[in-house]
């Protein structure tokens, strides 16, 4: 146990946070409207914020690094040489971070000519000389170097500590041999060039056995005696390369005797400056911040105001009863349930947690059976209470990703009914991209709450407990928080949703009424032929072993195709390929884009690419769907998740239906292992060309109008306009062409990406572009137009009011920029055909209820595509209305087409 010191001067490696910050928020990529990155300033400032409440009593500096070189560059030309460029995002981040700190009165160091880690070494000297406890917060494993009896280390993003001990235990030497470690080792990193052929084992051998480099330098004749491998001819080794030793040595020595003009007792903390931190976290938009930093202020999205919580543990009939009443007279019935799997199918429920208002939620639980776990009511006690008021037409529900519950509770025989509401897909319909759905994320970012995480009670990994192996003191507080920050949600995001109309109906009219019907087709699943799967599986095992052989034969030697490593060696150091693009730690990529390109010119990039699709199909869909049908059912059970994709699109995982491939041979050989049930025919039902025929509708462009209303061939249509030919003379290849360019262009592909996917050059790809727009101005047209909105607004809109936030709209990165103007082009398009096929499950889904029971079962939704089950006798006129219903679902100015096909299996009926 690290002994962490009362009042210790806290040094925080302000470069370390920078780009730990910066990495830890990619994925959430937040932005301002304007599109300007904030994510490792809020980060940066919520880990200075954390670290001040954990010491409050400390002083704290921040140290960065300054901007050139430093005499490290100068003692060898290459270190650092390999790191590569900061990216635009962060380095546009670092000016308003030092202006937070500052105004936060916090001292801010950079010093010219060194690194933050000499300054913080040197201050940490000083505090040592002085008898001062000093904390250096940073994710350099470097600084172990300084750790001292005064001197501890901390991982601010984990919480944790290195002392003394802590050095040993991690890197397996004490803080005065890690400047020998990294000697030896070297650090690609930083491009510290160490021992060649010393890994960390041959080092620690040295270290643990002769002590430091001169201990090793004075001692070779005892090093064969240490006896790790390479030993006896290692004395002749280090003779040769000690100089490079010595190099990195006095790279990697962190410097303690800086001329600084500021000394520990200089460090001292001013009063914020509040009138900047309100002006900073307004231009950065921190609403959470903001209010936190002045609660009078009504800003967009107030902080909900600390509330004093009264959660409780219903373990009594007397408790049951009284919040049996309770609910019975709350407007809606907000409720979690806590179950023993998350796959839905295999879930039991072990209790469940509701609340009236906020600040007031229990928790009942009836499945918890760790050893000496207290006595607990009954399930069919517990449930039966629950079951009339949670099967009540009448009655509201309210949950947080409810599909789930809906399913979960089928499987105890209760099926939830009445009017629904998800506070999950409130956040998404509200603005699908300014935070991620889960009921954490949107505590922090609505609520300005921090909740219990799972993990807190459950614990990690292969060690983690289901939830009815937590006990009752800790289960019963996460429960019950659970349902009382759903009701909080709710009240927060239903009054922001009635602010903005068009989102509401998004809300109540698509996104509310297909939570039960998805959670139905779940329930439902589909039929695999297992068999089947395991002759194909067999096959592309034999064509893996094949194209292995031929790779080996091209590179002229085996390698690992699987190994990224082996595989740049190969490509372009033997073979000596073009380098199309780097990694960012500077090695050659080998990733999906960069073989699509050398492929079109070399054999063995082309092999790789079949190799690693055969694989993927292999692991991902033949190997594994046979695993996942359920034992009880027989059938394979999807998760589609409603609030994954900025679009509105569905997605789907375990298994993901929507990456099986269509126009490959293996990816239809899968789609024939999915089949019907015996005296039932598959039927899938898709809509034809939709984002083309919403492209005309929203361009009202006259020829695309003509060619749609009158039934035309659109490619054949467009080749014939593009190639100047009559609509019978178009060939295939210029059909072809022609389709490229005509989804090309919806997803606002530039002349060199349509220049690569039809291997021309790009000049005859813009001649093909010109010319097409020139046949259809009216696409041109909308293209600037909606350009031109979605800067102006930040977004851009479906035809049912589905917002389509575009953060990066206004990027100072060119990149960035572009991309998020594709985006508007096509999002309008990609997001309407996501609305129109909701829409439309919407009213097949309610014409299915009105028939017999089985008749008709919707199995999947892939795409653009539905698959049902029908019974055999009834296929085709249930076939034809399907395709009617589909076709209701929306009025545009073309025709909406829905062809169906009927087949044993799903390929037949594609």
């Amino acid at each position: 146990m690290v002994a962490i010191p009362a009042k210790p001067l806290i040094l925080v490696d302000g470069s370390s946070y920078l780009y730990r910050a910066y990495f830890a928020s990619q994925q959430a990529d937040l932005r301002t409207r304007d599109g300007r990155p904030t994510g490792a300033i809020r980060v940066v400032t919520n880990m200075l914020r954390s670290l001040y409440k954990q010491f409050p009593d400390s002083r704290v500096a921040v140290v960065f690094d300054a901007k050139g070189k430093t005499f490290r560059d100068e003692i060898y030309a290459e270190y650092k040489a390999h790191r590569p460029s900061m990216p635009d995002d962060l380095r546009e981040q670092i000016k308003p971070i030092h202006d937070i700190i500052r105004a936060m009165g916090l001292p801010l160091l950079i010093e010219e000519g060194v690194e933050a880690d000499d300054v913080i070494g040197t201050l940490a000297r000083q505090a040592t000389e002085q008898q001062l406890d000093v904390v250096i917060s940073t994710g350099d494993k470097d600084m172990a170097q300084l750790v001292s009896d005064h001197v501890l280390l901390m991982d601010t993003m984990k919480n944790s500590f290195l002392d003394r001990n802590g050095v040993v235990e991690k890197f397996g030497v004490p803080p005065e041999l890690i400047i020998d470690l990294l000697a030896l080792v070297g650090d690609k990193v930083d491009n510290i060039p160490g021992m060649p052929g010393v890994g960390e084992k041959t080092a620690l051998a040295l270290l643990q056995g002769l002590g430091s480099i001169d201990d090793i330098a004075a001692n070779t004749d005892k090093i064969a005696e240490l006896g790790f491998r390479g030993s006896k001819s290692f004395a002749g080794k280090f003779a040769e390369h000690e100089e490079q030793v010595r190099l990195s040595y006095t790279l990697a020595t962190i410097k303690t005797d800086v001329q600084l003009d500021v000394g520990p007792a200089d460090l001292k903390q001013n009063d914020p400056d509040t009138e900047a931190l309100r002006a900073l976290y307004q231009e950065f938009e921190f609403r959470n911040l903001l209010a936190e930093l002045d609660p009078d202020t009504e800003t967009e999205t107030p902080a909900a105001p600390a509330l004093e919580t009264d959660y409780q543990l219903v373990t009594e009939q007397a408790q049951l009863d009284e919040w049996i009443k309770k609910l019975e007279a709350a407007p809606l019935l907000a409720f979690d349930t806590e179950t023993t799997s998350l796959s839905y199918r295999d879930a039991r429920v072990v209790g469940v947690s509701f609340a009236v208002e906020a600040g007031q939620a229990a928790y009942v639980p009836f499945g918890h059976d760790y050893l000496d776990a207290p006595e607990q009511l009954s399930e069919e006690i517990v449930l039966g209470a629950l079951k009339p008021l949670l099967e009540d037409n009448k009655r509201i529900k309210l949950g947080q990703n409810l599909k789930y519950d809906i399913n979960v509770l089928k499987n105890h025989g209760i099926e939830l009914s009445g009017a629904l509401l998800d506070t999950m897909l409130e956040s998404y319909a509200l603005n699908s991209v300014q935070t991620r759905h889960d009921m954490d994320s949107m505590a922090s970012f609505f609520l300005n709450h921090s909740t219990t995480s799972f993990e807190s009670i459950a614990g990690k990994g292969a060690k983690q407990l289901t939830f009815n192996q937590i006990p009752l003191e800790q289960a019963g507080p996460y429960a019950a928080e659970d349902a009382d920050i759903t009701l909080r949600l709710h009240h927060h995001l239903a009054e922001k949703l009635a602010g903005e109309p068009e989102l509401e109906r998004v809300f109540n009219d698509i996104e509310m009424p297909l939570v039960p019907i998805l959670a139905k087709m779940e329930y439902t699943g589909v039929r695999i032929d297992g068999k089947r799967l395991a002759a194909q599986s067999d096959e592309i095992a034999k064509r893996l072993k094949e194209l292995e052989q031929e790779a080996f034969e091209l590179a002229g030697e085996p390698f690992n195709l699987s190994s990224t490593k082996q595989l740049g060696e190969i490509l372009f150091t033997k073979l000596e390929l073009p380098v199309i693009k780097k990694t960012p730690k500077g090695a050659p990529s080998t990733a999906e884009e960069v073989l699509q390109e050398l492929a079109l010119d070399y054999p063995l990039p082309k092999l790789l690419m079949e190799y690693r699709a055969l694989s993927k199909l292999k692991s991902t869909y033949t190997d594994k769907l046979p695993q996942m049908m359920n034992e009880h059912s027989g059938r394979v059970h999807t998760s589609y998740h409603q609030a994954n994709t900025a679009t509105g699109r569905l997605s789907s995982s375990d298994p993901n239906l929507q990456n099986i491939p269509i126009r490959t041979p293996e990816g239809r050989r899968i789609r024939q292992a999915f089949v019907a049930e015996p005296g039932y025919k598959l039927v899938a039902a898709d809509y034809s060309q939709i984002e083309l025929r919403i492209m005309a509708h929203l361009s009202q462009d006259k020829g695309l109008l003509t060619a749609f209303a009158e039934g035309q061939d659109i490619h054949r249509a467009t080749a014939a306009e593009v190639f100047g030919v009559a609509v019978d003379d178009v060939t295939g290849e210029q059909r072809r062409r022609a389709k490229a360019i005509n989804f090309g262009l919806i997803y606002g592909m530039s002349a060199f990406g349509l220049a690569r996917q039809l291997g021309i050059g790009r000049n005859e790809a813009q001649n093909y572009m010109n010319i097409y727009f020139e046949r259809y101005p009216g696409v041109l047209r909308y293209m600037e137009d909606t350009r031109e909105q979605a800067s102006e607004r930040g977004y851009v809109s479906t035809l049912f009011g589905r917002r389509l936030y575009l953060p990066e709209i206004k990027s100072k990165n060119g990149a960035r920029r572009k991309g998020a103007e594709r985006a508007a082009i096509n999002a309008p398009m990609q997001g309407t055909a996501a609305d129109i096929i909701k829409k439309a499950m919407v009213l097949v889904s309610d014409w299915i209820s009105e028939l017999p029971a089985g008749d008709v079962r919707m199995l999947m939704q892939v795409h653009d595509e539905l698959v049902f089950e029908i019974r055999e006798d009834k296929t085709e006129g249930y076939r034809q209305k399907i395709c009617e219903l589909m076709q209701q679902a929306a009025s545009l100015d073309v025709p909406l087409l829905v062809e169906a096909g009927v087949g044993d299996n799903w390929d037949q009926a594609h």
